[in-house]
């Protein structure tokens, strides 16, 4: 029954994100972020991306710092996994 987040290694629009995911329930997971003030748009399906900043935020308010790996195998351990659609040629 954790929050989990990644490292802040994947750029986009000139930032820095993570990602912050339970490895119990989305209900965990929603609720943590609202605590944050995520914006819901930032949900994606299985994982919200938070950026640098609000990774320490969200390390401040309890989530557990892990490497990606063990990220994803929280989720997939809790069956929360979501696989990403097949890309389209």
């Amino acid at each position: 029954m954790a929050i989990l987040v990644d490292g802040a290694h994947w750029p986009w629009r000139g930032r820095l994100w993570a990602h912050l995911v339970s490895d119990t329930s989305l209900d965990e997971l929603h609720a943590f972020a609202r605590r944050l003030g995520l914006p819901e748009r930032a949900f994606q399906g299985d994982h919200y991306d938070v950026t640098d900043e609000l990774r320490d935020c969200a390390i401040a308010e309890g989530a557990r710092p892990v490497d990606s790996r063990t990220l994803v195998v929280a989720l997939r351990s809790a069956g929360l996994r979501k696989r990403p659609a097949p890309h389209q040629p």
